[in-house]
Order: structure tokens, then sequence, then C-alpha cells
């Protein structure tokens, strides 16, 4: 596995839905999401946002900072994120997958992409389930299968590269 790399890499961001608000993670995965997301646009990284059922889970939270007339949202019924319908990396090689619920439809999504030859990359802080043996199961199987179990910051700093950029200093405020 290879360290994250802005030219190579994609953000994938599964059900951070209404509908998941009452679990105890939700706040946390939602807010790690929303820097990645904020990072994505700052580095210029390719983002997709998932929604399952949105006619009963709700739309994506607004704290994720989706801004209008931003073309990354795809709306599925399957629980793999990549078998839906719009879903593209655009021929990205890595993929970062965070999101709801670590055991399905995270885990769904990030099997088939490494089943594609994708090398995948879960931020353990942006995933959340409503059991905690569930998220603990489902990210050492995702381990298991091949995916890089890290954290947003570890990612983020991947990402960049190095410090002293206009982009170090605006992702930097994501993580302070």
């Amino acid at each position: 596995m290879a360290l994250l790399q802005r030219d190579r890499a994609a953000l994938v961001v599964v059900d951070v839905q209404e509908g998941f608000r009452p679990y105890a993670s939700f706040a946390n995965v939602a807010e790690s999401c929303r820097r990645l997301l904020a990072a994505a646009r700052i580095l210029g990284i390719p983002a997709l946002v998932s929604e399952q059922y949105p006619k009963g889970l709700g739309k994506t939270a607004p704290e994720l900072g989706i801004e209008e007339g931003e073309e990354m949202m795809i709306e599925k019924t399957v629980f793999s994120a990549a078998r839906a319908e719009g879903f593209d990396l655009s021929e990205r090689e890595q993929a970062i997958v965070c999101g709801i619920e670590t055991h399905v439809c995270v885990s769904q999504t990030v099997h088939d992409l490494l089943g594609k030859g994708v090398e995948v990359h879960v931020p353990a802080d942006a995933v959340g389930s409503r059991h905690e043996l569930d998220y603990e199961r489902g990210l050492e199987r995702l381990e298991r299968a091949g995916a890089v179990v890290s954290t947003v910051e570890s990612a983020l700093f991947e990402l960049l590269e190095r410090a002293g950029t206009p982009e170090f200093k605006s992702v930097q405020k994501l993580i302070l």
C-alpha cells in the first residue's frame, strides 16, 4: 500500500444522513467527513457523497457542508456505493472511504473497490455504526480484506506531503 497521493485519490462519503443522527457516533463521524470534504475541495480531490434511500433515511446531514450546485451526490438503494448508478472515481487508483455504517454500506463499498483493484483507505474516526461491536468488527474485517485503516489526520497529512504551502495552511485549520 502506498501513501495517499492527491493525483491518485478520490473521496467517497457514504450515507451520512439524518436517519442515522440518533447514533452515538453520528456527530463525530459527520464532523470528520466534513473535514475530509473541505480538504478535498482545497486539494482538488474529486468527491462522491452517497445517500441510501433518502426518502426513508433522509438527506445528507447539513453539517457536512455540501454546497448548492456541487455535483457529487448519488442516490442509491444498493448497499455498496460503488454499485450505485452514477458512481465514478474518474479512474482514480486510491479511495478514502468514510461514513455510515462501518459494517454495512461502508464495508460493501470498500470490498467492491478493493475487488476492482482500488487501494482503499478508511479513517477509523470518520466511520461509525449504531453498535460499537459492529464498528469494531467492521474495521477489523476491512483491514483483513486489505484496506488501510488510519485516521483523518493521517490521511490529510499524506495528501499534503509537505508544510509551508497555501494548501497546508488551509488544511491545517481543519485539523486544529
